[in-house]
């Protein structure tokens, strides 16, 4: 059977599905106050405001599927008129000769796919990056299935930073440097990127203590200053270490692309990255194992071209960044990867 949904279909015309009922990635905790809110709802008595504003964001969450489906609506509580597509728009990918492959997005004025062969096929729809949702609803025609995916079992990646680690200026919710690295890795994330607060606060790395990740990857350099770090820095490391005795940690550094003319810039980002590389080095000294230490230099290139603003990734930029992750972090994972 084969059926031609047109992409101004009705809403009447659909069958819609809950998609909390269908297997959800990227939540840390399940006592949330909202599903898909990314911190326990404990988090709103720890964090300031504007940080648990930003974790109600549900960047990195993901839901996973399988429909027969030839088309595929989506829909969401408090939908903008005009929503950037990033910010809140929803970005979906299908699994394609054992690949994630991006297939198409809404920002709820289209489908995610219309008129594609009716066959089971398994998907994967990032919600926005900056925009709260509470509930997410599928829509496809009478006469099809969705169905949940297989939860995946592995221990997710654990992405702790600032604004460019939630994934600002992506031109879509899937082109965050977490998003890029789950799919090529093939493996669960979460994103807990928080802009302007990813700065290592020790009741935030409380609750990081909580998760059981494969990996932590902490990426706070935008976000502190080096007095910040040699305040932070080690304290968080060690405690992180004494919750989990064996779990890779992975120290990012920063870089600005502008920095070479203005020395304001340069200072800064160079005495972050040299307080955070003592704070490793020292602990390295100490015997503290599954450390690792990513350089700021040359993270995102070298001509200038990766970012918007000097500090925030264009797409090029998560690309880059992600490719340089990649290497450090594929041994640490479970599958063999398909980037």
């Amino acid at each position: 059977m084969e059926q031609k949904i047109k992409p101004e279909m009705p809403e009447s015309a659909l069958c819609w599905h809950d998609a909390g009922n269908l297997t959800i990635e990227g939540k840390g905790w399940d006592n949330t106050a909202s599903f898909y809110e990314r911190l326990p709802a404990k988090a709103r008595e720890i964090v300031n405001e504007r940080h648990w504003k930003h974790a109600q964001c549900p960047a990195g969450v993901s839901v996973h599927f399988s429909t027969n489906s030839p088309s595929l609506f989506a829909r969401w509580d408090g939908l903008m008129e005009q929503p950037d597509i990033s910010a809140g728009g929803m970005d979906l990918y299908v699994r394609h000769d054992g690949k994630w492959r991006w297939l198409g997005y809404t920002t709820g004025n289209k489908p995610l796919f219309a008129e594609l062969p009716v066959q089971f096929r398994d998907y994967m729809l990032y919600l926005p990056l900056f925009y709260q949702v509470q509930r997410v609803e599928l829509g496809i025609p009478e006469g099809f299935e969705v169905k949940p995916a297989q939860p995946r079992t592995q221990n997710p990646i654990v992405f702790y930073g600032t604004s460019i680690t939630q994934g600002s200026r992506a031109s879509r919710a899937g082109m965050s440097y977490g998003a890029i690295l789950g799919r090529w890795l093939d493996a669960p994330v979460l994103n807990l990127g928080f802009s302007g607060n990813g700065d290592m606060a020790p009741d935030f790395i409380d609750l990081l203590c909580e998760l059981n990740p494969a990996v932590y990857v902490l990426d706070c350099l935008p976000n502190m200053t080096a007095p910040l770090v040699e305040e932070r820095a080690e304290a968080a490391i060690r405690k992180l270490r004494a919750a989990h005795a064996a779990t890779p940690i992975v120290l990012v550094e920063m870089f600005y692309c502008d920095a070479f003319l203005k020395p304001h810039r340069m200072q800064r980002y160079m005495a972050a990255n040299k307080s955070q590389h003592a704070v490793y080095t020292k602990l390295v000294r100490e015997g503290i194992g599954d450390l690792y230490y990513i350089l700021g230099e040359g993270l995102i290139g070298t001509d200038g071209e990766a970012t918007i603003d000097g500090t925030h990734y264009t797409d090029l930029g998560f690309v880059r960044f992600a490719e340089k992750m990649y290497q450090t972090l594929r041994p640490m994972t479970d599958n063999p990867g398909q980037a």
